[in-house]
């Protein structure tokens, strides 16, 4: 590694998948500890996560330090070849902390403390936390730096924290000081002049509390900015520290999949590795999707190989009903990570706790124990990764198709007072790339204003407010030939919730050739719109065509004749959702347009093909067997054994095929 260069997930690799997972050797006694590490080296695990909600044990009292423990574990890993993923605890902290500073705790919309007895009960605002958050980091850095059991620092756990109190108030309105410079700015952003909401001084701006009716959309928007930010701060603070001890050492923060509070573009290039925690239901019949879907959202994020930091080995416990996986799912679905450009697979947990709010929560040593089904499959995985890591390690994957995401356009999108409740972003969003998944298409996810170039089609859901640059950009994207499709209520407000004239903005109306958009028609929950050759679905809208080269109309009602979808050049606009199947056939029609086709033709509905470097992943999520045609001569990395043209494959089964 050069001078200024920053360390990377292959520095914690070396050349392997990472497999293990959080451990939590305090909620046992030491002689549990050589037993897991027996565990851990028959299942091929060779990376545990430490300390993640350590707080109390590390620190039982203010300025306290008991790190026995945790160096004995240290060294344990180190001696039995188990590398450590070392947390800072700071996700939860020790009761004293909240009992003897109350300015810790955060606060609800609604003026609630948030106490201390469950998890992430701390104000991302207050000075008190960041103090006491950086003193036991840098000693956590300052003793361990140097361990050779330490391959990567990981930051907090989730961090997921609102808070509406009175610190947070004053970092809120610090925050929106350097943003807007002058109340003038601040009152034309948020449009104050509607419902007499005009502020002659920062001091009466305050977080969105309860009001008596909806809320300010843009001091909502910026608050949901501002929150993101603060918890950022909170990262980058901790970051800094064990950065300034091991500069070496790759420092992470795992994120929950597509959540609201965090703008995970901007935390991405704060992390050396991007890492995410996923936890498809095992009874979605979408699960692999979602699971696709979050998997390539993080590889974009992380610009080639990610973390799976958690996943569950069987049920886990917050769900109405907690199912377990079946057997073969959690090995599939581990794969299919793989597939999609990751090199650590982990759970939460290693052991399954006796104790505790999640004793429910299954563990990769479940209550069964060494004999259980759950500990059995999770040594043949172990077994599976080690085969296969020599080909697939730091390799990369290409995609023909990007999906655009943002999460302003999504915050923005989100006030209460929208047309349609019905419409929820993400949904719109894993309809899309639901349809791209089962078109066999892979995909990236890239930001309105990243470059979009390399590819040959790309997607936007719905991006309801876009930047004068984002628009910018899809504009020279479709002039330098790329094929654009854009799907309803995208473009209709700028950053800050200002609905543009038109309602929707004029260069993207050009774009489509749409003279006017008369009016939006929202469907009620049975409601669908027909259109020539499918039905739309959740929405529909009252257009006027200028001179698009191409369309299809809607067939009855008030919009009978006017256009669904408008094509003009390179770019479409498709003005309801399409129900699952349409939208799948469209978008492949417009991809093999723009020559863009799957990895393999003639897949079978629940069969999975990604290309990572030079070997295919083929994974049968169906419950039946299947047989694929692949031509040519691979060698089946996980069998060991020649497939030539055709590959038959038993319920989630997986092949890994090597040319």
């Amino acid at each position: 590694m050069t001078a200024g260069e920053r360390p990377g997930l292959a520095d914690a690799t070396r050349g392997r998948l990472l497999y293990g997972g959080d451990y939590n050797p305090e909620q046992w006694p030491e002689e549990t500890w050589h037993e897991d590490v027996r565990l851990m080296k028959a299942a091929g695990v060779n990376s545990v996560t430490l300390g993640v909600f350590s707080w109390s044990t590390l620190e039982p009292e203010p300025g306290a330090r008991e790190f026995g423990p945790l160096d004995t574990l240290m060294d344990l890993m180190h001696a039995n070849g188990i590398g450590v993923v070392l947390a800072t605890p700071t996700a939860s902290p020790p009761p004293w902390m909240g009992r003897l500073h109350p300015d810790t705790l955060p606060v609800t919309e609604d003026g609630r403390t948030e106490w201390w007895g469950g998890r992430q009960h701390f104000s991302h605002s207050s000075a008190t936390y960041r103090r006491y958050a950086a003193a036991i980091t840098e000693d956590l850095a300052a003793r361990y730096g140097g361990h050779p059991a330490l391959t990567m620092w990981h930051i907090n756990n989730e961090y997921c924290t609102y808070d509406h109190g009175d610190e947070a108030a004053a970092a809120f309105r610090r925050w929106l000081r350097e943003r807007y410079r002058t109340l003038d700015a601040l009152n034309e952003a948020w449009g104050t002049a509607f419902w007499s909401q005009g502020y002659d001084t920062w001091d009466g701006i305050l977080p969105p509390r309860l009001p008596h009716y909806l809320r300010n959309p843009g001091q909502v928007l910026d608050f949901r900015r501002f929150t993101s930010d603060m918890l950022l701060e909170c990262y980058t603070a901790e970051r800094d520290i064990v950065r300034r001890h091991t500069p070496h050492i790759p420092v992470t923060s795992n994120f929950m999949p597509l959540w609201f509070g965090q703008d995970a573009w901007r935390w991405a290039e704060e992390e050396d590795v991007v890492s995410v925690d996923l936890y498809p239901d095992p009874r979605d019949p979408l699960g692999a999707q979602h699971g696709a879907l979050v998997q390539d959202m993080t590889r974009s994020q992380a610009r080639g190989p990610w973390m799976l930091m958690e996943q569950a080995a069987g049920p886990v416990n917050w769900r109405g009903v907690n199912h377990p996986k079946p057997r073969g799912m959690n090995r599939l679905w581990s794969l299919q990570a793989v597939a999609r450009g990751a090199d650590a697979v982990c759970y939460f947990q290693w052991r399954q706790s006796r104790q505790g709010a999640e004793k429910f929560h299954s563990g990769m040593v479940s209550h069964a124990g060494e004999d259980g089904r759950t500990y059995q499959e999770v040594k043949r995985l172990g077994a599976d990764l080690a085969r296969i890591a020599p080909e697939v390690t730091g390799r990369h994957i290409t995609a023909g198709v990007a999906v655009l995401h943002d999460w302003h356009a999504w915050w923005a999108g989100a006030h209460d007072g929208r047309l349609s409740s019905r419409v929820e972003y993400p949904d719109v969003l894993r309809a899309w790339h639901r349809a791209l998944w089962q078109a066999h298409l892979t995909t990236d996810f890239a930001h309105p204003e990243h470059d979009l170039t390399p590819y040959p089609v790309v997607v936007v859901p719905q991006l309801y407010a876009l930047t004068d640059a984002s628009i910018d950009n899809l504009l020279a994207y479709v002039r330098q030939g790329g094929t654009l499709v854009c799907g309803f209520l995208t473009g209709v407000a700028d950053e800050d919730d200002r609905v543009r004239p038109g309602g929707m903005d004029a260069r993207l109306r050009e774009l489509f050739g749409i003279r006017t958009l008369h009016e939006w028609w929202p469907l009620e929950a049975e409601e669908t719109a027909a259109c020539e050759g499918f039905r739309g679905t959740l929405w529909s809208e009252e257009i006027e065509p200028a001179d698009p080269d191409h369309t299809i109309r809607y067939k009855g009602g008030e919009l009978d004749g006017m256009p669904a979808v408008l094509r003009k050049g390179r770019a479409w606009y498709v003005s309801t959702l399409p129900e699952p199947e349409a939208l799948r056939d469209l978008l492949a029609r417009i991809a093999e347009g723009a020559g863009v086709r799957p990895v393999l033709d003639g897949l079978p509905e629940h069969v999975e093909a990604v290309r990572r470097g030079e070997v295919l992943f083929v994974l049968n999520h169906g419950r039946e067997p299947v047989t694929v045609e692949v031509p040519g001569t691979h060698h089946d990395l996980l069998t060991d054994t020649a497939v030539t043209d055709r590959l038959t494959l038993g319920r989630y089964e997986v092949a890994v095929l090597r040319p």
